[in-house]
């Protein structure tokens, strides 16, 4: 018989399916609001400088539609959107000691509305800021679909299953991310009427956890945009905008001038920690590419979050200390389930190259899972079975000296020769841009510990057949 369950709950038995709703979501999820009205126009220290905005189109979609009631009139809110049900509202994010926005009255001209843009955008950025970003879309949330999570025929397969149901995203937190998402991005237009903010990574890949952060990418336009310069001053006004109108909603917000900036802050309503970027577009993509991955088979989640929760109890999963980030390790995982005898998972960027192009309009990007197969493997190892092996390949087998991990070919591959992945220690290919996700991890004394964590906790859950000696799984499920 099993010990008694880590979550209170009786055992598995083997005959017990568990089940699993998740919705197939995409960047816009819920629904978008309309784009602010046109007649917005905002006033800075420099009225002489507006800028004309043409209609955009998008490929051959028509040009961006505007509303013919705008969403807000200066700071008051509707008698439409007052009379919602109250079940239906969220408190508004504007703060007591907000700095009202000051429309500005230029007459438009005929046919094109202007915008004086804010002053650090006159010279260099106005430009390509107002460009490029598709039209917004009406885009249904559709209905959940169940999986069925494996089998626990074992102990450590039951205590890996167990885990996972008591740590995963439930759909309340995406919910939370989702409603933030909405509010900032309805603010952010008001600085940047054409941009559109995306929740990414872990939150919507399908491997996040209850405690799991939000990230978020406003895309100002589908091209890259200089992170030292562009970004920095884009989020720089989106800090400033945080700080004078929304401080009563929004709290700590930083601006993080690292080599990809970033503002950081905590949604007080949510309880979440959010990082926000500026045109991260590859995070786009791999959070659609990752939650295929996610979903193609039922081992894949479970083993995925309690390595996480391995490597984050170990101290080796953190980029910002040398360490692994969360993305390198999915990608080590989808990896080493690509590469068995008998794989669990295939290269879907082969299979479906048109789904998973580089070259996808963004607004286009959520539908590639919905265009992916469940993948029947014929490998039936239960999921202890694959925490041992995914530990034992990283030990043992995998030539860190001369082998980059690669899921887009499913394999390992000859590292390149280029500059970025000489002298570095572990080598993962994102898998549409092909640069190193696992640079972060430049010292040789990390590396190491990286490696010896990886080794030591193979004897020992090879020796006991517990997930307790190498995770305490009381302290991991408090943490959620």
């Amino acid at each position: 018989m099993f010990p008694n369950s880590i979550l209170g709950r009786p055992p598995f038995t083997p005959n017990h399916q568990q089940h699993n709703n998740f919705f197939t979501l995409s960047p816009s999820l819920y629904s978008h609001q309309q784009l602010i009205d046109a007649q917005f126009n905002f006033q800075n220290t420099d009225l002489s400088r507006a800028v004309s905005l043409q209609q955009l189109t998008y490929g051959n979609v028509s040009p961006v539609q505007t509303s013919t009631s705008p969403l807000f009139r200066g700071r008051k809110r509707l008698n439409d959107e007052k009379n919602l049900p109250l079940d239906g509202k969220r408190q508004r994010f504007h703060s007591p000691h907000q700095e009202p926005t000051i429309v500005n009255h230029l007459v438009p001209l005929s046919g094109e509305r202007r915008y004086s843009m804010p002053p650090l955008f006159h010279t260099h950025y106005v430009p390509d800021i107002v460009r490029g970003v598709p039209p917004f879309r009406e885009i249904p949330f559709l209905e959940p679909r169940e999986i069925t999570l494996p089998e626990a025929k074992d102990k450590l397969s039951q205590q890996i299953l167990e885990l996972f149901e008591a740590c995963q995203q439930q759909v309340s937190d995406l919910k939370k991310k989702e409603l933030c998402r909405t509010e900032l991005q309805r603010e952010i237009q008001l600085i940047f009427p054409q941009s559109r903010l995306f929740l990414v990574g872990s939150s919507l890949n399908g491997f996040g956890t209850r405690s799991s952060d939000g990230d978020l990418c406003l895309v100002v336009k589908e091209e890259p945009v200089n992170q030292k310069t562009e970004a920095r001053h884009i989020l720089t006004l989106v800090h400033k905008h945080f700080c004078t109108r929304l401080s009563g909603y929004i709290e700590r917000p930083q601006l993080i001038r690292a080599k990809v900036p970033i503002v950081k802050f905590r949604d007080k309503v949510s309880c979440v920690e959010f990082d926000l970027n500026v045109n991260n577009i590859v995070g786009i993509r791999n959070t659609f590419l990752l939650r295929t991955y996610a979903y193609l088979e039922n081992r894949v989640r479970p083993l995925v979050l309690v390595i996480k929760k391995w490597a984050s109890h170990h101290e080796i999963n953190d980029a910002s200390r040398g360490t692994l980030s969360s993305y390198s390790l999915v990608l080590m995982v989808l990896h080493y389930l690509q590469t068995l005898p008998e794989p669990i998972l295939p290269s879907i960027q082969k299979i479906y190259p048109e789904s998973f192009s580089p070259a996808i309009q963004l607004h286009l990007v959520h539908q590639a899972p919905c265009n992916v197969p469940p993948y029947l493997s014929k490998n039936e190892s239960n999921l202890g079975d694959l925490l041992l092996g995914f530990l034992k390949y990283y030990a043992t087998e995998f030539d860190w000296n001369s082998q980059m991990i690669s899921v887009r070919e499913a394999k390992a591959i000859p590292r390149p020769d280029g500059i970025e992945w000489r002298n570095k220690y572990i080598c993962v290919e994102e898998p549409f841009d092909g640069t190193n996700t696992a640079r972060a991890v430049h010292e040789k004394q990390k590396f190491d510990m990286i490696k010896d964590q990886f080794l030591k906790s193979w004897h020992r859950l090879k020796n006991k057949r517990d997930l307790n000696s190498i995770l305490p799984l009381r302290t991991a499920v408090l943490k959620r």
